[in-house]
């Protein structure tokens, strides 16, 4: 399995790659709808590659749950797998990719741009940690996810700024930050004053 790193890159990805970086409950999920609505970009969310293979029952989707419970970092060479086959088979039809919640350390950063292809442009959604715990216990109410608890919660949050200074320091020349604080349609007018220069 640790030959997976060494991929060459993927054949013809002559795409604009788009991360959308940001805390757990940064708003990451609602600016990606929008980013899709306008560009029609293929979204990827790590998140939601790793909830389906975790939904499908399989041995390796119930070692996954146990590890997205404690509020720990699904190994990066899992993660690259099921973002690398998902972009290969959306290839075809794609104007863009859309990459959501990854790169969540430095080093998957740097193997996905070895095994996969370069990021074209990365936006960073930032808000203050009692922000994001407010919102992730909204969420919660009514979401149904285990790792929507308030000890979770923290446990994400720690592992999230223990990583994330580390990406931005590494991508910084790419790397776009915007104030995820204020109203959705103020923080998308933002996104699109990056994008729209970078987008067909």
């Amino acid at each position: 399995m640790g030959s997976e790193e060494t991929q060459a890159p993927i054949p013809d990805l002559n795409v604009p790659i788009v991360w959308v970086l940001g805390g757990p409950g940064s708003g990451k999920g609602t600016q990606c709808e929008k980013i899709v609505e306008r560009y029609d970009l293929t979204h990827l969310s790590t998140g939601d590659l790793l909830r389906a293979e975790v939904e499908s029952g399989s041995d390796r989707g119930r070692e996954l749950q146990d590890i997205m419970t404690k509020g720990e970092l699904v190994p990066n060479e899992t993660v690259l797998n099921l973002l690398r086959d998902a972009m290969i088979k959306a290839l075809p039809d794609a104007k863009g990719f859309l990459i959501d919640g990854y790169p969540r350390e430095k080093q998957q950063g740097i193997d996905f741009e070895q095994s996969i292809g370069p990021m074209t442009i990365a936006i960073y959604f930032e808000a203050s940690d009692q922000v994001l715990i407010e919102r992730l216990l909204e969420r919660g109410q009514t979401s149904g996810r285990a790792d929507d608890n308030i000890k979770t919660i923290k446990q994400r949050l720690a592992t999230f700024k223990a990583n994330n200074d580390a990406i931005l320091q590494h991508f910084a020349e790419k790397i776009q930050k915007v104030n995820a604080e204020r109203l959705q349609q103020k923080i998308f007018e933002d996104v699109i004053t990056i994008l729209d220069p970078v987008l067909p």
